[in-house]
């Protein structure tokens, strides 16, 4: 219904006009982002702001009111997908000729009217959108609805009034809203109606730098007449960068054309004279200037801020300025030291956000201080950095598990200013192992390990059973003790340093003495005791119990349209449906706690959505024979065996072999022995996770009993300690549920850094390398062979459909893919190092995977046919 959704005349408040000076950034509701930010931008000080008056949302709702069909309409663009370009465009486009043909009500064109006699009635004015979710820290929406500049008349005015109400259902706005999670109906339109300026040059300031993030670094774009010249992109800017108060670079265009108002209104193209073209639109003093302006904006706001400027005769004047959404937050650590952070998804190869209670949770339960930004974790690297001691070894492990974080540091260290001198600067690093580290290579050892593990989850379990309320958040301070003390195991740490060691030695060594790259990999296939590879193998057992019985396959093809928690007891009716259910079953008792994102505890478990496994069943079986995990095993263990004989001999008919084979066949027995239980300590806090879930869920469904919480998940957007309060005082604060919420949905839009400066600097890091050929996207090859194949870009395991020879092309891959690897070629992520999951799977298997490659899933299309040298680390896309 109409009232429902814009409310009815009688609700409708009579405040349809407010003069600019009158509102400020609290007033979002009433006159929109680009009016707030506007009335705000009038109150600081130095700050020239061109006078107007808004047309409020009261009056927006009022015309909406009017408009026929609305809600019908609205219903049918929130049922549309955003990528349904086609079905939008025709809606939309629908919906704007309705409202631009709705007539606007007498009370509110006089309103109006009395506004424009009081600011100059023949004056020329620009007409601007200012919808309730534009200009917010979360959501810029730049762009995204419609102004017209120097309208003169009432009636021309009256008229793109109606054309900015309209723009609300631009499709570019309508797919912005949807990919941003925006219900239509809650954003409401209001219109900016602001005195004209005819300038000599406008342009926009930045007051961070919007490619690298360094908030100490301001960009100011130039050109001449008005800024639609350079919003169009009619002509190229010039471009200022200023720090500290002085023009530090600048790169003056040829500026061919402006856009310059008309007398009667409207716009229109112009030439530039040939003399003027690279002349610049700014002196670098107004450059400073503008910035100094701009700081003082930026302070007001609390945030930097992209600003649209207007240079006259009588100096700058500010026509807009709204948050940059783009930029990577900064940790707060509440002083004024450059620091350096370390990516820690980029480590646990899961990049994307995580929501409050998963990063406190993993903060309390990490072996190191972890800082939050962008819902991502950092590691402070810069006392480290900072004491030639410790800085070579952490440059080296670095550099072992991802090139592009070491040269990221590197870069960073480069600039003798920024990395400070700490005279007490902690000389340690990781833990720390090498080759002859003293451990003995016996298998007994890792047994131990993992029976330690087991018995310390398995008290866990126990114990927490029987604690609630406030005596469960005082047992888990005590659990996350135990969790860091398995965690830091002495023995663990060295088990899994003799493996990794043991792994670089060997293809320093055989490189060295054989010229072979990556003989390693090959060594390791099939290694004993590696959970991760284990769970991808035991998959196929799945699927060979579900193979023989044709109504479980069905059904499993349509599982999408049953709920989780019925589909085992649902698939248990079929024939055969028993023995399916206790294969999954089985399945999830010993790996239901996994799920992509694990590291995050309020992620789905399989156990807790079992049909996430489907589509990999699925292609087990139409891929693979029966006794598939098997045959893989035994193959890939052969290959090693074979493997180890060929360098042995290889290495005895070289001068000095016998030693160096000696020394070669301690190293492939230690890296056999270890280097599986590499991934163990990942299954042990993932398993210790599922059960501090369990208990807090516990919690969340005893609050929404007791009516504190709606919902069980909001406990999510809480911290540990957040809803430690909560369960012990039924209080909450649903607001900042509700602001969380809203922020970690703008955080999916983020790209976190590896290497992020207390500047805002996101570095990148490069390979800078030239041994590949043209064209080629450069990454680090994890795992060694060539293959040739088709590329199957997945984004989310849930959706994916892969036939023998694919190769799978994704951001990262952390334990929970590993299902999918038995079915594929090869591998080619954005994420990863030599150690990650990915990598030592792929070396499990024997897939050819290069890792690291920058934009992979955007520069690879799906279904293209490449070709990944997994040796030489680096992707090919063929014709």
């Amino acid at each position: 219904m109409l009232l429902s959704t814009y409310g009815g005349r009688g609700d409708v408040l009579e405040q349809y006009v407010v003069d600019l000076e009158d509102v400020d950034e609290t007033r979002v509701a009433l006159v929109g982002g680009k009016g707030a930010h506007l009335g705000g931008l009038s109150r600081v000080d130095g700050v020239r702001v061109p006078g107007g008056f808004c047309v409020t949302t009261d009056a927006f709702r009022r015309v909406m009111a009017d408009v026929p069909s609305i809600d019908d309409r609205l219903d049918q663009l929130s049922r549309l997908s955003p990528d349904d370009r086609e079905a939008i465009r025709t809606l939309s486009a629908q919906m704007r000729e309705t409202i631009e043909g709705t007539a606007i009500p007498g009370e509110l064109a006089a309103a109006i009217t009395r506004a424009l006699a009081q600011h100059g009635e023949q004056a020329a004015y620009a007409v601007r959108s200012s919808a309730t979710a534009e200009d917010l820290p979360t959501a810029s929406f730049a762009g995204q609805q419609d102004t017209y500049l120097n309208v003169v008349g009432p009636t021309a005015i009256l008229q793109h009034i109606s054309r900015c109400w309209a723009s609300l259902f631009t499709e570019r706005a309508v797919t912005y809203r949807r990919r941003n999670g925006i219900d239509h109906r809650t954003v409401h339109m209001a219109v900016v109606v602001q005195r004209m300026v005819f300038p000599h040059a406008s342009g926009i300031l930045f007051t961070a730098d919007p490619v690298t993030g360094n908030r100490k670094v301001a960009t100011v774009d130039a050109g001449f007449g008005l800024g639609e010249a350079l919003v169009s992109g009619l002509v190229n800017p010039d471009v200022f960068t200023v720090r500290d108060g002085e023009v530090v670079a600048k790169a003056i265009a040829a500026k061919q054309r402006a856009v310059q108002a008309l007398p009667a209104g409207g716009t229109r193209e112009v030439a530039i004279d040939a003399q003027r073209q690279e002349q610049p639109a700014l002196t670098d003093a107004q450059a400073v200037r503008l910035v100094r302006l701009g700081r003082r904006i930026e302070a007001h706001f609390g945030r930097p801020q992209d600003i649209e400027w207007c240079l006259t005769d009588d100096g700058f004047r500010v026509v807009q300025s709204r948050p940059i959404t783009t930029l990577f937050p900064i940790p707060e650590t509440g002083d004024q030291e450059n620091h350096i952070y370390v990516s820690v998804g980029h480590q646990q190869m899961m990049t994307d956000p995580m929501k409050p209670l998963g990063l406190s949770m993993w903060q309390l339960t990490a072996m190191v201080p972890m800082h939050e930004a962008g819902g991502r974790l950092f590691v402070d690297v810069t006392r480290r950095l900072a004491s030639p001691a410790s800085r070579a070894g952490l440059l080296d492990v670095m550099g072992r598990g991802d090139p592009l974080v070491r040269d990221a540091l590197e870069t960073v260290l480069g600039r003798d200013d920024f990395v400070p001198s700490f005279p007490d600067a902690d000389p340690g690093g990781p833990p720390a192992g090498n080759a002859s580290a003293p451990i003995e290579t016996d298998p007994a050892i890792v047994t131990e390990l993992i029976e330690r593990s087991q018995a310390s989850i398995a008290a866990l379990e126990r114990d927490i059973r029987t604690k609630t309320g406030p005596a469960l958040f005082d047992f888990l301070l005590e659990a996350f003790e135990e969790h860091k003390r398995v965690l830091g195991d002495p023995l663990s740490l060295k088990a899994i340093m003799a493996g990794m060691e043991a792994t670089w030695w060997l293809n320093d060594k055989l490189g060295e003495w054989l010229g072979e790259k990556n003989a390693a990999d090959t060594l390791t296939l099939s290694a004993p005791d590696n959970v991760t590879s284990e769970m991808g193998l035991a998959l196929l057992d799945v699927a060979d119990v579900i193979r023989p019985h044709p109504e479980v396959v069905a059904f499993l093809r349509d599982v999408e349209y049953v709920e989780d928690d019925a589909f085992l007891d649902e698939l248990a009716k079929l024939a055969g449906g028993t023995e399916a259910r206790d294969a999954i079953e089985a399945y999830l008792d010993r790996y239901g706690m996994r799920c992509v994102g694990e590291i995050d505890i309020t992620r789905p478990r399989w156990r807790e959505c079992p049909t996430t496994l489907v589509p990999v069943i699925l292609d087990n079986i139409r891929n693979f024979e029966p006794g598939a995990a098997k045959r893989h095993f035994e193959q890939g263990r052969q290959k090693a065996r074979q493997k180890e004989q060929d360098v042995l001999s290889r290495l005895r008919a070289l001068p000095d072999g016998d030693r160096k084979a000696d020394e070669a066949k301690r190293m492939i027995d230690r890296v056999r022995t270890f280097i599986g239980y590499r991934e163990y300590p990942k299954y042990g806090i993932i398993s210790r996770y599922f059960v501090y879930k369990r208990a807090l869920l516990a919690e969340a469904e005893r609050l929404v009993r007791a009516d504190v919480l709606p919902e069980r998940e909001d406990i999510f957007y809480l911290t540990f300690q957040e809803l430690h309060d909560v369960v012990r005082t039924h209080q909450v604060d649903h607001q900042l549920i509700q602001r969380r919420k809203d922020a970690f949905r703008s955080y999916h839009a983020l790209t976190p850094p590896r290497v992020l400066t207390s500047d805002g600097e996101a570095v990148t890091g490069a390979y800078r390398r030239d041994d590949v050929p043209a064209g080629a996207l450069i990454g680090l090859p994890v795992s060694a062979g060539t293959i040739e194949g088709r590329a199957r870009v997945i984004l989310d395991m849930a959706e994916a459909e892969l036939e023998a020879g694919d190769i799978l092309v994704t951001t990262f891959t952390d334990p929970s893919w590993s299902p999918l690897f038995v079915g594929i070629a090869g591998l080619v992520t954005e994420v990863g190092g030599l150690m990650t999951h990915g990598a030592v799977i792929a070396r499990e298997y024997g897939l050819p995977a290069v890792v690291g490659v920058e934009r992979a899933t955007r520069l690879i299309r799906d279904g293209q046919r490449i070709r990944v040298h997994g040796t030489d680390g680096y992707v090919e896309i063929l014709p």
